[in-house]
């Protein structure tokens, strides 16, 4: 008798610790999960626990049926709430620079990527919307004015709902005004000045100069590269400005030929965008992505490792070869390739691809993109120098045609990596 009673109090407590997983999964765990992994589990839970039932005793059976069915009705209240919000895009969308209109996107990838939400009003927080630059996966760039100070304004959009829900949307939104916050806080001559941020009608948004010119990306490939004294005193000048914001505390994770802006009118250059790669760093984990462009990613951010400033200036590597050569220093299809590419293989010296260049060019190149952080660049400002000393002693002979305005910007390929080449130079590897 007393072992009967022992194997009862045991099945109690077993039945007992049973419903208090089911009730701490649907209260606290469920609610927390993204709908498709949560789908998965619950799933895989229901079974467990219908099996459970199917085979044991009744003391127990009856729990885990109960369970089961908790965990169906839990799942089934979430799927209703998720489907009330727009289906995530599964697309990593590339960052559109302020100013200037977004290059369309091929018939393939417009039926792949549904459109991001448009305004339903001509006005955006405080800002009249006057009309619409760009339009990217993830929402839309606007001009805009502030009728407060009569002030013309670029209005670039997000639409966070879309990509995230429950707790991560509030995590995202978080992220998004702690970066606009950082972002504005830098006052430099050749970074896009960031006025506002706030959100209005289901998209949050941020307020910045309005930048006249286009981006850098139409200079990527022959027969439209500029000259090269124009892209030494470019990528010096991007190279100074990330000094700057590397000296506040700020890394850009992105830097790319579409996240520069010129204007050959006044010899302008503005980076743009930063912060905005980090906004979206869950979603793009999510999906399978890694944050920023994978073309001119860093070894360390490919990696996942922690970044620094150092990363930003392999990026401007990338893209310094890239205006130089028309080329990007790898070109693979697939993302297992670029990894291994960005992990391992040099890039060929770019004399190999334009002979005329200056030994001195090829070796800032291969410093600014050699693997090893510690023997990298570690200050734009030391690049910069390199970079306008190699100008000054091109001399006048060099030219300085002007640039083909109307050059219709290149397709990018989005899995193309970046470069190693072995050289060591002490006088570079000073602490960020």
């Amino acid at each position: 008798m007393p072992s009967l009673i022992a194997d009862h109090a045991e099945a109690a407590a077993a039945a007992a610790f049973v419903l208090l997983l089911c009730g701490l999964y649907v209260a606290a765990i469920l609610p927390r999960m993204p709908h498709r992994t949560g789908l998965l589990v619950s799933a895989a839970s229901t079974v467990a626990l219908g099996t459970v039932a199917a085979v044991a005793e009744p003391v127990i059976a009856w729990p885990a049926l109960l369970g089961a069915v908790a965990i169906v009705f839990a799942q089934a209240g979430w799927s209703r709430a998720a489907l009330r919000q727009p289906q995530a895009r599964t697309a990593a969308p590339q960052p559109m620079a302020a100013g200037t209109a977004a290059k369309p996107a091929a018939p393939a990838a417009r039926a792949a990527a549904p459109s991001a939400p448009a305004l339903e009003h001509k006005r955006l927080g405080r800002y009249q919307i006057d009309r619409q630059l760009g339009r990217g996966a993830m929402g839309a760039i606007y001009l805009g004015h502030d009728p407060q100070i009569g002030r013309q304004v670029a209005i670039k959009t997000m639409a966070l709902s879309a990509e995230f829900d429950g707790a991560e949307l509030t995590e995202a939104r978080a992220r998004f005004f702690r970066e606009a916050e950082t972002a504005g806080r830098l006052q430099h001559r050749d970074i896009v000045t960031i006025f506002d941020a706030g959100e209005d009608q289901g998209l949050a948004y941020i307020a910045m100069e309005y930048l006249k010119g286009h981006d850098l990306q139409r200079y990527t490939a022959a027969p439209h590269l500029l000259p090269v004294p124009t892209v030494l005193r470019i990528v010096a000048r991007v190279a100074e400005a990330l000094a700057y914001a590397h000296s506040q505390g700020v890394v850009h994770r992105d830097i790319k030929p579409a996240n520069v802006m010129v204007d050959p009118g006044d010899e302008s250059v503005k980076v743009t965008d930063f912060g905005i790669a980090r906004i979206t760093d869950s979603s793009r984990t999510r999906t399978g992505m890694v944050l920023g462009t994978p073309s001119y990613m860093s070894p360390e951010q490919m990696a996942g490792r922690r970044v620094d400033g150092r990363s930003d200036l392999y990026s401007l590597g990338v893209m310094l070869f890239q205006l130089l050569t028309g080329r990007l220093p790898h070109q693979t299809d697939s993302m297992a390739k670029l990894m291994y590419q960005i992990a391992n293989d040099p890039a060929p010296d770019v004399r190999s691809l334009r002979p005329e260049l200056p030994e001195a060019l090829a070796n800032a190149v291969a410093l600014a993109l050699e693997k090893r952080p510690e023997v990298r660049y570690a200050d734009g400002r030391q690049m910069a120098s390199d970079l306008r000393t190699i100008e000054a002693a091109l001399g006048p002979a060099a030219g300085r045609a002007t640039p083909p305005v109307d050059a219709p910007p290149p397709e990018s390929d989005g899995f193309a990596a970046t470069v190693r080449f072995s050289r060591d130079d002490p006088r570079h590897n000073s602490p960020l």
